[in-house]
């Protein structure tokens, strides 16, 4: 056997282990990806120890291998992750993230409830995590629901497509801020071309949703229950009754709503923008480089949302706030560093260079080839954070080789983590929970479909930008 086909082979074992431990065992994600990551190295050829060369040069081992991995990984998401939480956290329990909700809706104008949802869905995902916000705008579906006569699958539906593009495609979100930090590409570029090909993305699963939301039509009880029926047009009403449920809550206002989220995306965009015309140098671009570098930034939205729309709380009740908001992310930072392991194991023993000849004799566009890691990642693991994780850490290793922009590939890891949504996702079930879908065919027609749908329009553009990228 050769030394590429062990290296190989040693890459293959090692993430079949780990999707066998994920999938069939008790062992948790982050424990598995350590140990295919121990596996990989040693079946690929490495020392467990550091070893001294006879030329003094210093070869790394499985366990600094490990370390360097993680370590590196966290220390450029790590904090973005923290502050991304806590800042959402803040919007959640403020009112603010329902206030936007509202206004996005009043914006879209009547009869346009699924765009209204999507569009709230897709911007509010970006600080605040999407099966979270499942259960924040729920009873705000609900509602227009029995308002608007619209089934609540198709406009719950509309919303969940949304927050999944965001969620998977937009930095701070951690699986795309981590793919960035991978394949080295600057977060703000990150920013933008996710956001720009999530579009018509989202229009398709729109147009999509509309059209179930017809074939499986139901409307929430206020008793909890769901009255469903045959749909009829003329149960479809407008939405003047919109201002009266937006007079029966006190919400904060829109533009201390907005701040938070919008504040740090515009300076992170400058910062990008003014890399982009080629003004890198001068005051201007050093003030810039501080405060639009995604750590600050999101530390100035941090801030704006702590005394933005909280000032007048108890200072207790606001810490409590982060504090809760940040429990959350203490395994997405394991997993997300124990995925950087596992990708430095196979830069530092060499299985990246076996892996990128191999790869480069498939008859596919190289672009593909993270895009069908990550999807076979979700499937087996339903994790879209971790299927992108994975898709970054095996494809850093092999970006020179493919040929393809560091940024397109990123967002290639991104797109295929959306691409299917089904029983092993935590989301699928939580979606179907709180709207009512209780039906096997129905679960697969909705959340499932809509991710493959829109999976589909990525692997098109994903294609379209590689030729011009």
């Amino acid at each position: 056997m050769s030394e590429s086909t062990r290296m190989l082979l040693g890459l293959a074992i090692g993430i079949i282990l780990m999707i066998v431990l994920v999938s069939k065992t008790k062992v948790h994600t982050f424990i598995a990806l350590l140990i295919a990551a121990i596996v990989t190295a040693l079946i690929g050829g490495m020392s467990p120890a550091d070893l001294t060369l006879a030329d003094g040069t210093v070869q790394k081992g499985i366990v600094t291998a490990i370390e360097e991995g993680f370590g590196n990984t966290l220390k450029s998401t790590g904090i973005i992750i923290g502050l991304g939480v806590m800042m959402g956290g803040v919007l959640e329990k403020s009112g603010a993230a329902e206030r936007l909700a509202y206004s996005f809706i009043r914006a879209v104008g009547k009869k346009k409830e699924e765009w209204a949802l999507a569009i709230t869905g897709w911007f509010i995902s970006i600080p605040v995590f999407a099966d979270s916000a499942v259960v924040i705008f729920a009873p705000l579906a609900k509602a227009i629901s029995r308002v608007s006569g619209k089934s609540i699958v198709g406009l719950a539906l509309a919303m969940a497509a949304g927050l999944q593009l965001t969620h998977c495609l937009v930095p701070p979100t951690p699986g795309p801020t981590t793919a960035a930090s991978m394949l080295g590409v600057d977060v703000g570029s990150m920013i933008l071309l996710g956001a720009v090909i999530s579009i018509p993305m989202l229009i398709v699963a729109v147009f999509y949703c509309k059209w179930i939301g017809k074939k499986i039509y139901q409307i929430p009880r206020e008793d909890g229950t769901f009255d469903r029926k045959e749909f009829k047009e003329e149960y479809i009403k407008s939405m003047d009754q919109l201002d009266e449920l937006i007079g029966q809550k006190q919400l904060p206002g829109l533009w201390a709503s907005m701040a938070p989220i919008v504040v740090p995306l515009i300076l992170i965009l400058a910062n990008t923008v003014l890399g982009f015309v080629g003004l890198s140098e001068g005051p201007l671009y050093q003030f810039m480089e501080l405060v639009g570098s995604p750590i600050v930034a999101l530390g100035i939205g941090t801030l704006l949302a702590i005394y933005g729309l909280m000032a007048k709380a108890p200072t207790k009740e606001v810490l409590k706030v982060m504090d809760t908001a940040i429990k959350d992310t203490g395994i997405i930072m394991l997993i997300t560093g124990a995925g950087g392991s596992l990708g430095n194991v196979i830069k530092v023993s060499g299985i990246g260079d076996a892996l990128g000849e191999l790869v480069l004799n498939f008859p596919i566009p190289a672009v593909l080839i993270p895009f069908i890691i990550a999807a076979l990642m979700r499937i087996a693991l339903g994790s879209a954070t971790v299927a992108i994780t994975t898709a970054a850490s095996l494809s850093a290793p092999i970006a020179l080789q493919l040929g393809v922009s560091p940024l397109l590939l990123a967002q290639a890891c991104c797109v295929g983590a959306i691409s299917f949504s089904y029983f092993n996702d935590s989301g699928f079930w939580v979606w179907n929970g709180m709207f009512g879908v209780s039906e096997l065919k129905d679960q697969v027609r909705c959340k499932t479909a809509v991710s493959m749908i829109m999976a589909g329009v990525g692997i098109v553009e994903l294609l379209l930008l590689s030729i011009v990228m």
